[in-house]
C-alpha cells in the first residue's frame, strides 16, 4: 500500500476532482492515528482504536465538500462523548481508562487529521495542485538535506537528547536545502505550467516551512522516545508506517497553507 500511496496522490492532485485527494489524506490520516494509539499504549477496548480512526478520516473529507469548520467540531463532540462515556462508567475497575489515553485519542482523531487537512484545502486555491506539493516537497527536501549536511558537515551533536545524532549542522542544511529546493520547483511550475511565480515568497515558504519541519520531526520523535518504541508502525520495512512518513508533513501543512492564505506565491 505505501509504494502505491505516491502514484495514487500524483493521480488525485492532476486527474481526478477534489473527492479523491480528501479520501487519500483520510485514509493516512486514519492509519496514523491508529498507529499513534499503538505507540502510545492506548486499550483497544470499548473501540477506542476504531472511534478515533473514524474521527481522523472523517474530517479530511469534510473539508473537501465544504463543511471543514462543521465537521470538526462534529466529530470532536462525537469522539469526546465515545471516549468519556465509557471512561465514566469504567471508573475504578480494573479496566479504568485513563485520561492521558483520552488526549492521545484526542490528538489522534481530531488535532492529527485537521493538520493534514490542509492539504485538502490547498487544492481549493487556484493552480491548487501545485500549492498541495509545497509540504510535501519542503519536508521531503529539508530532511534529506538535513541527512546529508549532518553525514558529511555534522561536529556540533547532541543539540536535543531526541534525536542526539543530529548536528547543528545538519539542521542548518535542512533549512538551506527546504529553501533551495522551493526555489527550484517554483523555477519548474514557472517554466512548464506557465505561471507567474513570487521568488522571494517561495523563499519564504521554504525558511518558514523547513523550520517548521524540522520541529514536527523532533516531535513526534518525542513521542517515539516516550512511548518507548522505534517507528509508528510497519507498513515499509525499514522505514516505518504512515506516521513515519507523514510526521514532518503534519507540521508542514498548515504552515504552508497559512503562509498561502497570507502571501499567495502565484
Amino acid at each position: 500500500m505505501g509504494l502505491a500511496l505516491g502514484p495514487a496522490f500524483l493521480a488525485a492532485l492532476f486527474f481526478l476532482p477534489p473527492i479523491a485527494l480528501a479520501v487519500i489524506v483520510a485514509v493516512i490520516a486514519g492509519m496514523a492515528s491508529f498507529e499513534l494509539l499503538r505507540a502510545a499504549k492506548v486499550a483497544h477496548h470499548n473501540g477506542m482504536y476504531i472511534f478515533t480512526a473514524l474521527a481522523a478520516a472523517a474530517v479530511p473529507v469534510g473539508h473537501a465538500l465544504g463543511y471543514g469548520s462543521w465537521t470538526a467540531r462534529a466529530v470532536a463532540i462525537l469522539l469526546m462523548a465515545a471516549l468519556f462515556l465509557p471512561a465514566l462508567g469504567r471508573y475504578g475497575t480494573e479496566r479504568e481508562i485513563r485520561f492521558e489515553h483520552i488526549i492521545v485519542c484526542l490528538f489522534g482523531g481530531v488535532g492529527i487529521p485537521l493538520f493534514l487537512s490542509a492539504l485538502v484545502q490547498l487544492k481549493r486555491f487556484d493552480s491548487g495542485q501545485f500549492y498541495v506539493l509545497l509540504p510535501v516537497i519542503c519536508a521531503f527536501t529539508t530532511d534529506i538535506g538535513a541527512y546529508f549536511a549532518g553525514v558529511f558537515l555534522g561536529k556540533h551533536r547532541g543539540i536535543t537528547q531526541v534525536s542526539p545524532n543530529k548536528s547543528l549542522e545538519g539542521y542548518i542544511g535542512g533549512i538551506l536545502s527546504g529553501c533551495l529546493f522551493m526555489l527550484v520547483y517554483g523555477l519548474l511550475v514557472q517554466r512548464f505550467a506557465g505561471i507567474d511565480v513570487e521568488f522571494p515568497i517561495m523563499a519564504l515558504y521554504g525558511l518558514l516551512g523547513s523550520i517548521i519541519t524540522e520541529i514536527g520531526d523532533l516531535s513526534f520523535s518525542l513521542i517515539k522516545r516516550q512511548c518507548g518504541v522505534k517507528d509508528y508502525g510497519t507498513l515499509l520495512p525499514g522505514h516505518g508506517g504512515m506516521m513515519d512518513r507523514f510526521d514532518s508533513t503534519t507540521f508542514a501543512a498548515p504552515m504552508l497553507l497559512l503562509l498561502v492564505e497570507v502571501l499567495p506565491a502565484f
